[in-house]
């Protein structure tokens, strides 16, 4: 208790370096936990993007069309399988889809599209088509002669609400053309190239009728009880939905590039939480060893009375820890601030692209009692280990030298 008293005492004989050393150190861990949040909640938005916009957090598909996209590689036991979907505690909603590409017609022109057929209802649980929607309407009344087609596509094919176009496609088992004339009745708005340009969606009975497929579908998006539900690996439902010539795959094997750009920020998180603690360690040691300078006569002194190597290597360190708990103290609530000023007003990326990603929504940080533990643990442990060397040199002084110096 002595000692602790006395290096209390002692940081605080010089306010203005004590508190210049605690913000600078305070800064760099409130920067790590906000740096920290902020990843967790990019990371989120990456991944909330991605699956709502129309992929899914996972996808039931004939092991053999996501590769070859053959229109005849169907679901095998559809029926059976959207049964055991609606019973599963896992899945809050999925839908059917039949997809193809196609060739759209408008008086002006003709583009190649992917056509998508499906059930309006179930897919506003899944994907934001309907929210997406900038002119006309989700799916309206006029059943099986509708189509939702992206702004961009719009433009090139010189069509606007109520406008009549042709969709062409190639059926399944022979390979004759079908022809359809749907009238325009939504137009959407992604900020996604990829989307708004070469994407229509029309409701999956027609598609069906015009594939010759009948009732059967090519996909099944699925939505989770939990996002992070598809991020397992060892989950049984891959295996219990990959039966029968099919195959159930999350939104990490769809895009692996994703899953790797968010691993990435993992090693971005370590290496920006290193530099800051180099910061953190520069400021210890330059504050510490400031002290110990100021003070070499009052240590030459202190030794000279009898005063082991070790009581000086104790003070300097309890001196140390003080210092780090001040920091830590001004760390966890400038942090802290921070983080609840960011959770309510978050941070605008909408129409930023990342690792093919856009972003639609804001940033908004993750907070969980974790980073107010385990960092203020690190700051302080690397204040204790980054006192040992001005401790060990207050400790091998000779009293000669140190009484040579004055106030």
């Amino acid at each position: 208790m002595f000692y602790l008293k006395l290096a209390w005492r002692n940081i605080l004989r010089n306010k203005r370096r004590t508190i210049i050393a605690s913000i600078a150190i305070g800064v760099g861990l409130a920067s790590l936990i906000l740096t920290d949040g902020l990843m967790i909640g990019m990371k989120n938005n990456l991944v909330e993007s991605a699956t709502s916009t129309l992929l899914g957090q996972a996808q039931i598909h004939n092991k053999d069309f996501r590769i070859t996209r053959d229109i005849e590689k169907t679901i095998v036991a559809k029926d059976d399988i959207t049964r055991k979907l609606e019973s599963d505690p896992l899945v809050t909603a999925y839908s059917e889809r039949i997809v193809s590409l196609g060739m759209i017609t408008s008086p002006s022109t003709a583009e190649s599209v992917i056509v998508y057929g499906i059930d309006p209802e179930t897919e506003k649980e899944l994907s934001k088509i309907d929210d997406r929607i900038i002119e006309g309407t989700y799916f309206g009344e006029n059943k099986g002669r509708e189509i939702i087609i992206g702004s961009k596509l719009a433009e090139v094919l010189e069509v606007t609400l109520g406008d009549r176009i042709v969709i062409t496609v190639a059926q399944a088992f022979g390979g004759d053309l079908s022809q359809e004339m749907f009238r325009v009745s939504g137009i959407y708005y992604f900020d996604v190239k990829e989307m708004d340009n070469g994407f229509a969606f029309i409701r999956k009975d027609k598609a069906g009728t015009m594939l010759n497929i009948g009732n059967n579908i090519h996909e099944i998006a699925i939505k989770f009880s939990d996002i992070r539900i598809a991020e397992k690996k060892d989950l049984s439902f891959w295996g219990e939905y990959s039966t029968g010539n099919n195959e159930a795959v999350s939104w990490i094997t769809i895009m692996p590039e994703l899953k790797n750009i968010l691993d990435m920020t993992d090693i971005s998180l370590y290496m920006m939480g290193g530099i800051l603690f180099f910061v953190v360690i520069f400021g210890i040691i330059n504050s510490l060893f400031m002290s110990l300078y100021e003070r070499m006569f009052e240590f030459g002194i202190l030794k000279a009375v009898g005063t082991r190597p070790s009581g000086l290597r104790k003070l300097i360190i309890f001196e140390a820890g003080w210092l780090a708990i001040v920091s830590i103290v001004i760390g966890v609530i400038i942090g802290f601030v921070l983080h609840l000023l960011l959770i309510r007003n978050g941070i605008d990326y909408g129409g930023i692209e990342f690792a093919g990603t856009f972003m639609h929504d804001k940033i908004y940080p993750v907070m969980n009692i974790s980073q107010y533990m385990k960092y203020p643990v690190f700051v302080f442990i690397f204040t204790i280990v980054v006192g040992l060397y001005p401790a060990w040199v207050a400790g091998k002084m000779k009293v000669t030298d140190a009484l040579r110096k004055s106030m």
